[in-house]
């Protein structure tokens, strides 16, 4: 919190102090050109004004110069006029101390790398009267080859126009390399060619926030590379091609995206983020190359917003190849959730969306929701009839004020009755399981334990302790979560299972109905006295009537309604999935832990890729429940990145990554089913 206080506080300060620097250099900048008649570069003299200049102007000037100048690249047999006007145009536009207002405020604009075709825009700047007719002058003596090869220069058109300093668009000043679209560099393989920043250049949006700024030496693609973990050798994998060693294998993507409602509605969220990057046309084909560039077979995704689902989204995936499932938020919300496959690998079998709010209840009074699909995997024709079982994909997005974990909880109690619903077999058993979505709930918090050991005692915890989040918690009350945690008119046991699919209670034992064991009042065993009963006029020697209505005889009447049996578990709660992360949530190469999202600049860990495995036998049931592959296996995953580095590339989101948190990959294989 100190941090991002003195980034709010001093960063402003700093830039006003630069400002007012720049702006000195270039006044004294100005005021030599005005009252400079010649300028000498190379022994050769260009006219400026008919004024005298003093030695000690020329040498200033003549300092500036040699100071200023940066190294120019130039073709060795070009004629000795071409030679002059490049020179002067690397001077000008390089000098550390000419158009430092420009040049402190320069930003590439995110739309000037996207499109190959495109023509990188022309940098713009305050030209002064002086340096204009030096300009004119300069051009002028150049022979007429020289200028019509001078009119197609990006540097020379910039200083031939006049035009706000503050611009957006502008173009890199070397005119040497040209970078590549920025949303690529950041997840693209390594690049053949090393890519160095020219002297002066700017890299985008080093000054547009309050995060740290990104050094110039050090390239964004480098400090947000993310490798592939390849983790089919700890698998024990047998030999591919073998009967048993056949495996089903896809890609499992998990990507908050971001809603640009949600964006709109907090901007102080993204204060440090450059207004550019946050257009949702950028974004968009940011976030559309880096799901083309991995490629997952299933792509959940949460905060989608409606219309563009319908509009961009949903049509674009369905051209590469994916079908498309979308539950949008309860009420007024314009976002929900998503889940794609490609049709190639996956058959749709069931769809099952998850409302998680119930009118009149307060531990379910919020408009979040989830998905679940049951996806059949698909083979090519020339593996014979080799089959796999269903796959059962879930997908949500989990409140996230962290003073209601008793909310999460009952949410995140619904999502798995659903699964568990979906997932059972007819012999019992479950189908594999894959859990996608920001739970808003760091790792080994109660919530983030609860779904990854099977059970959570919570009865008297404090309701902001339930998702970890107690550097977000600010208000003194304390909720506490009591037993139960939700009312029985929901209809979900605290096993987590919907009370219609209970087993039912042995059919061997009798039900009676109230009115059959009211009839035992009036029978011969009810009314015969007890021989060692006192005797107390009107009390104990007083004997019922039977009605006249009622019947002589004891009769039967048996409730056909089938009676189930719920077990119930005082203060916890508990499910049979047996599920476990994709993901370590550490990085040992690092120190340090991994980061999904940098909520108002503090990293943090709140999406999973959740899976079903076999539990390892432990005789210490207060630990860490422990797993291996069972049918479903983890052969890889995309390493995520620490908090300091993203820090180092101001945050999120950032010209890379175009949404508030990163995308989880990982790939599976499934066990043929035949053995």
């Amino acid at each position: 919190m100190i941090g991002t206080l003195l980034c709010y506080v001093l960063l402003p300060v700093a830039r006003l102090l630069h400002a007012l620097r720049d702006a000195f250099f270039t006044c004294r900048k100005n005021v030599l050109l005005a009252k400079r008649t010649t300028t000498h570069i190379d022994g050769l003299s260009v006219p400026i004004s008919g004024k005298p200049v003093s030695e000690e102007q020329q040498a200033l000037l003549q300092q500036w110069l040699e100071e200023g100048a940066g190294e120019l690249h130039t073709n060795e047999s070009a004629s000795e006029p071409e030679k002059v006007s490049a020179i002067s145009d690397a001077e000008w536009m390089k000098g550390p101390e000419l158009l430092m207002t420009s040049l402190s405020n320069l930003n590439v604009s995110p739309q000037s790398g996207s499109q190959e075709q495109q023509q990188p825009p022309m940098v713009q700047t305050e030209v002064s009267p002086g340096l204009q007719e030096f300009v004119e002058a300069t051009v002028a003596s150049l022979p007429a080859e020289g200028r019509e090869a001078l009119g197609d220069n990006a540097l020379w058109a910039a200083v031939r126009t006049q035009a706000d300093p503050q611009i957006i668009e502008a173009a890199p000043l070397s005119t040497e390399v040209w970078i590549e679209d920025p949303a690529v560099l950041a997840w693209s393989p390594a690049q053949e060619t090393e890519v160095v920043p020219t002297e002066g250049a700017v890299w985008p949006f080093q000054n547009a926030g309050q995060f740290q700024p990104l050094p110039l030496e050090i390239p964004y693609h480098e400090i947000l590379w993310r490798d592939w973990e390849d983790l089919s050798a700890q698998t024990c994998i047998p030999e591919l091609g073998s009967e048993t060693g056949f495996l089903f294998e896809f890609r499992v993507m998990s990507y908050n995206i971001l809603a640009q409602d949600l964006i709109e509605q907090s901007p102080h969220l993204y204060m440090h983020c450059h207004p550019d990057i946050m257009n949702w046309s950028y974004r968009f084909t940011n976030l559309l190359q880096e799901i083309q560039h991995w490629d997952p077979d299933i792509l959940c995704l949460q905060e989608v917003q409606e219309n563009h689902y319908w509009e961009q989204l949903q049509p674009t995936l369905m051209m590469m190849g994916f079908a498309c499932i979308y539950k949008r938020r309860t009420g007024r919300k314009t976002d929900g959730c998503a889940i794609c496959y490609k049709q190639s690998k996956f058959q749709l079998i069931s769809t099952s969306p998850v409302e998680y709010f119930r009118p009149g209840l307060d531990i379910l009074n919020r408009d979040n929701v989830g998905l679940v699909l049951l996806l059949q995997p698909l083979f090519p024709e020339n593996l014979g009839d080799k089959s796999v079982r269903p796959l059962c994909v879930a997908n949500t997005h989990v409140l996230y004020n962290p003073r209601r974990g008793d909310i999460k909880l009952a949410q995140m109690a619904l999502l798995l009755a659903e699964v568990d619903k979906t997932a059972k077999m007819a012999d019992g058993s479950y189908c594999p399981i894959i859990l996608c979505g920001d739970l808003n709930s760091v790792p080994d918090s109660p919530l983030y334990k609860f779904i990854r050991n099977g059970q959570l005692y919570y009865h008297g915890m404090p309701a902001w302790k339930v998702s970890g989040q107690e550097e977000f918690y600010q208000n003194p009350h304390q909720r506490k979560l009591l037993t139960p945690l939700w009312p029985s008119c929901v209809g979900i046991t605290d096993s987590c299972q919907y009370a219609s699919l209970c087993q039912s209670k042995k059919s061997d034992r009798q039900k009676y109905s109230r009115d059959f064991l009211l009839q035992f009042r009036y029978c011969d065993a009810a009314c015969e006295r007890p021989p060692d009963l006192i005797l107390l006029e009107g009390v104990t020697d007083a004997m019922p009537d039977c009605p006249a209505h009622w019947p002589k005889e004891l009769t039967v009447v048996n409730n056909t309604d089938p009676e189930l049996f719920c077990s119930r578990h005082p203060g916890s709660i508990q499910h049979d999935l047996n599920l476990t992360s994709a993901y370590s949530h550490f990085l040992p190469e690092r120190g340090r832990p991994e980061i999904t999202t940098m909520p108002m600049g503090v990293g943090a860990t709140v999406d999973y890729i959740f899976y079903s495995a076999h539990p390892i036998k432990n005789d210490n049931e207060e630990c860490r429940r422990m797993y291996q592959d069972g049918a479903l296996k983890l052969l890889g995953r995309l390493s995520l990145l620490s908090e300091d580095i993203l820090w180092s590339a101001n945050g999120l989101p950032n010209p890379f990554y175009s949404s508030d948190h990163l995308c989880l990959l990982a790939s599976f294989g499934l066990e043929n089913s035949d053995f």
